[in-house]
């Protein structure tokens, strides 16, 4: 391809936000996705509990999955959002089609790390149909996990536990490079100190019963977003889509006109 100045052009603006969000069970991740403009549920698991959303049927095959996302693609609808629910199981339907193209038994028979870098091309597959449907039918994706606590090897300090996405390292990292957000959604929580006497104190962790969505990563979790949000949100659809739309309206400086001298 050649390149020259005449190839530039301006970004097009803002897109289709594409979403993580993660949690324990039962924060409300899904009644969170619920709320985004005009959903469609692909689910590989029996999540939706009585929520009353659009839904494929349970998709029990990673080539279930893509063709769900197939027909989003090529037929006409209404629909505005596509939800995954979840990508954690998920995983082991990728799992299994890969062991079915090779004639394995199981991902750990490819030796060691080799299956799970073999999987890295369904993720792929996956990522690039959830782009098409972005860029060329304007839906906004959003991806939900559960999370795992496991330990962080840092370079700079001491190992320490943090909540992470539970999927295999491989397939996090790839899946995380690809979203514009990874939300960590939780149950905002504060230390009380308590005294023990003999000038000793107690911290404990109190929870509020606030549910709360962090975007930007801190040492007890993983989390990012690319729009400057708040680094901190109320758990619903509202709160984060408000938020989005003031972060990415353009700012505009205006001039006060400036005070005659001897005025």
């Amino acid at each position: 391809m050649a390149l020259s100045l005449n190839s530039i052009s301006r970004a097009a603006g803002l897109s289709a936000p594409r979403l993580l969000i993660y949690s324990d069970a039962g924060v409300g991740k899904t009644t969170f996705a619920a709320g985004a403009d005009a959903p469609i549920f692909l689910c590989t698991e029996d999540g939706l509990g009585t929520l009353q959303v659009d839904a494929f049927p349970k998709l029990n095959s990673f080539g279930d999955v893509i063709e769900a996302l197939s027909a989003l693609y090529n037929e006409q609808h209404e629909f505005k959002t596509v939800v995954l629910d979840s990508v954690d199981h998920l995983e082991p339907l990728i799992w299994q089609q890969v062991c079915a193209e090779h004639n394995k038994n199981s991902i750990e028979d490819f030796g060691y790390g080799k299956g799970y870098v073999e999987a890295l091309s369904q993720w792929r597959l996956l990522i690039q149909w959830l782009n098409a449907l972005r860029n060329d039918r304007g839906m906004g994706i959003v991806l939900i996990g559960h999370a795992e606590i496991r330990r962080f090897e840092s370079p700079e300090v001491d190992s320490f536990d943090r909540y992470q996405i539970k999927l295999h390292k491989k397939a996090s990292d790839l899946i995380q490079e690809s979203m514009d957000c990874v939300l960590f959604a939780n149950y905002k929580t504060v230390v009380h100190k308590e005294d023990k006497g003999f000038g000793q104190k107690k911290s404990r962790g109190v929870s509020t019963g606030d549910r709360v969505l962090y975007t930007e990563a801190r040492p007890a979790f993983v989390a990012k977003n690319r729009y400057s949000l708040p680094g901190e949100l109320p758990l619903s659809w509202e709160a984060f889509s408000q938020a989005l739309r003031q972060s990415t309206q353009p700012h505009t400086q205006t001039q006060q006109p400036q005070q005659e001298k001897g005025a």
